[in-house]
């Protein structure tokens, strides 16, 4: 922070201006500011957006429940015990009598004679005692390190009476296992998607403003053509064409592709007018005048010019990704079971019976909200700070 000294005869300390860098070591903060490179201009810009900062908090520990879901869940993905069918959620206790020590009330259930519906209610003469590092059932982390041991699970192992900390589903699944499972396929086809969309966008927005003329006129074309058709049609009518019969990669694979068959035409817009206003600047100019190649040009001097708005764009498409294969999922046309989404748990949600008894099950619907909202506060943050005219 740069400190400015008043007059001492006016009796005041210095004054600090908050909203000013860090100076380095040595260097004043005005001077800091002068030499510092771009990225950090954005970060300081970044760290001055509190939403933002929590967006990037959010994000990345849904990313890491992603990434370690296999240890970070009490059970497997597939584990299930259909006489705990809707059980409520359990309350984790800390303290055993008096002594450190986890555990949950165990379960009883009464069933109406009539409708056969059951009732749970929590029998307090039954304990189940959880553990952190429990052991658990078996599973390779990042499909290489094998490990059978989980953050926190029910002591007696996945065999003995069942830990359902925030209830289970029709068929007795634990829903934390499932949503925690269900992160690393709802996000990370957020990634795929935007990759492919980003780099159609990018290449077919970069040519189409680069060459200009008739590559520009049949390029923008199809761009209109791909912005003029519904987008909820198109995505019905293009998942509903995938064969019932593939597996579960093929499906996942398949409706990437097709998330970003539609997700890459605003970029290419956005790049095509980036690349008419560069290619008459100066620094083009010169590149050209002293033989650089038409491709190094492109990636090497007109791209990074742009590239901080690019990774804004990119970190704000996720959220779209996110919520169509949601959407999809959700409507039985996106990926189907035994594939675990956040879409696929919330087919729960259509039941509305089920609902009634059963809250819980829209428990997924939120973890969406949460992962969309915090996307969009940090791609809000970062596009902010990349604003060249802020610094």
């Amino acid at each position: 922070m740069t400190q400015q000294t008043l007059p001492a005869d006016e009796g005041i300390g210095p004054v600090v201006e908050p909203d000013a860098p860090v100076a380095e070591a040595g260097v004043s903060g005005d001077t800091a500011i002068a030499v510092a490179p771009q990225w950090k201009l954005v970060w300081w810009g970044f760290k001055r957006h509190k939403l933002a900062m929590a967006g990037l908090v959010v994000t990345l520990f849904i990313y890491v429940l992603a990434i370690f879901a296999e240890f970070l869940a009490p059970y497997s993905s597939g584990h299930y015990n259909p006489d705990y069918a809707y059980a409520p959620p359990q309350r984790l206790h800390f303290v055993d009598d008096g002594k450190w020590g986890m555990y949950v009330y165990g379960y009883k259930s009464k069933q109406d004679p009539t409708t056969l519906e059951l009732t749970w209610t929590t029998d307090e003469h039954k304990k189940v005692p959880v553990s952190l590092f429990a052991k658990g059932e078996s599973y390779k982390l990042f499909g290489l390190i094998p490990g059978d041991r989980h953050l926190i699970g029910p002591s007696n192992g996945p065999k003995g009476p069942p830990m359902y900390l925030i209830g289970a589903d029709r068929n007795g699944h634990d829903l934390l296992s499932r949503i925690i499972h269900g992160s690393r396929v709802s996000m990370s086809i957020g990634l795929v998607g935007v990759a492919l969309a980003f780099v159609l966008g990018v290449v077919l927005g970069g040519v189409s403003g680069f060459f200009g003329g008739v590559v520009d006129t049949v390029i923008q074309r199809g761009v209109e053509f791909f912005m003029s058709v519904p987008t909820l049609p198109l995505w019905l009518g293009l998942a509903a064409a995938v064969p019932p019969g593939w597996g579960p990669l093929k499906r996942y694979f398949a409706v990437t592709v097709i998330l970003s068959m539609i997700a890459w035409t605003h970029l290419a817009r956005v790049v095509r007018s980036r690349f008419l206003s560069l290619r008459e600047e100066d620094f083009v100019t010169a590149a050209t005048i002293d033989g650089a190649s038409q491709p190094r040009i492109i990636f090497r001097h007109m791209l990074p010019s742009f590239s901080s708005y690019l990774i804004a764009s990119l970190t704000l498409s996720i959220p779209g990704m996110i919520l169509a294969e949601t959407s999809l999922s959700f409507l039985g046309l996106g990926l189907q079971a035994p594939v675990v989404s956040w879409g696929v748990l919330l087919q729960e949600a259509q039941n509305i019976r089920a609902v009634a008894t059963a809250p819980w099950l829209l428990l997924p619907g939120a973890t969406v909200v949460v992962a969309v909202l915090a996307l969009n506060f940090l791609g809000d943050g970062l596009r902010d700070a990349a604003d060249p005219y802020k610094h």
